[in-house]
């Protein structure tokens, strides 16, 4: 799988990484699930693994997943607090499941990201925090998620990209490449949505790529301003066969257009 440094200042990581939205939210009991498809993933060369309090218990799954593995793992989370009390002490419980350091701690969809960046700098300055970043999933929040990016703090931001998607291209990504800041996609696959549709199986042939999901996420990943994408898949097989989308060829515009057309119907 190809690698691509996450920002100027950040470490390289393969290009396809994982989401745990829903799919690790397991309830106690079905952690065996999670521990086959973690373990998957990193057979297959995936290495940044995404997860935040809000995922109900996929960090304390992932982390049990991960298990003896956790030096071979990329470990991005988020902070989601309504009060930095709160915040320390989740983060507490944080850094006991993922073994004493977050790589990657972003502050989820914005919430209260001016009273926790000293915080977090200080958890970076500690070994605790490798890494700050910030996410958001509305177009209507890209304007202050700019402001963000442009104080400097942060060295990677989390976002929606795929063909439905792609509200960030005009003044984020940009922003970003500008900034030299790591790029993260969220929603690859629409929320999995866009890999249930039915699939352009004549240009998917042209293209020489076996599903919808590995071409969604070329689409995403032939953008080089992207560094990672991060699908999320509660079976085994779908983690490979996310992971054997994350090496060249890659698509070129014109490509990425017609299929975007084919997508989006």
């Amino acid at each position: 799988m190809e690698s691509r440094r996450l920002g100027e200042a950040g470490p390289e990581v393969p290009v396809v990484g994982m989401g745990t939205w829903r799919t690790l939210d397991l309830p106690p009991g079905d952690e065996g699930l999670a521990g086959e498809v973690v373990g998957a993933a990193l057979d297959a060369g995936t290495r940044l693994f995404d997860s935040s309090p809000m995922y109900g218990r996929a960090e304390e799954v992932l982390g049990g997943a991960l298990g003896s593995r956790r030096d071979d793992a990329f470990v991005a989370t988020k902070t989601w607090s309504p009060t930095q009390q709160q915040a320390e002490a989740r983060h507490r419980e944080q850094l006991g499941i993922f073994g004493g350091r977050i790589d990657l701690m972003q502050v989820h969809n914005l919430e209260g990201w001016r009273d926790r960046l000293d915080w977090l700098e200080a958890e970076r300055a500690a070994g605790r925090v490798g890494a700050i970043g910030a996410t958001h999933y509305s177009p209507s929040a890209f304007g202050e998620l700019a402001e963000v990016m442009r104080t400097g703090r942060v060295q990677a931001i989390q976002v929606p990209y795929n063909p439905r998607e792609r509200g960030v291209a005009s003044e984020i990504l940009p922003l970003a490449e500008e900034l030299g800041l790591g790029v993260i996609a969220m929603r690859p696959l629409g929320g999995g949505g866009l890999a249930r549709a039915a699939a352009p199986t004549g240009e998917l042939e042209r293209l020489g790529i076996e599903t919808l999901a590995q071409a969604l996420l070329k689409w995403t990943l032939s953008d080089r301003r992207v560094h990672v994408a991060i699908p999320a898949t509660s079976r085994p097989e779908r983690a490979a066969e996310n992971a054997a989308a994350g090496s060249g060829p890659w698509l070129d515009e014109d490509e990425r257009e017609r299929f975007a057309r084919l997508v989006n119907g």
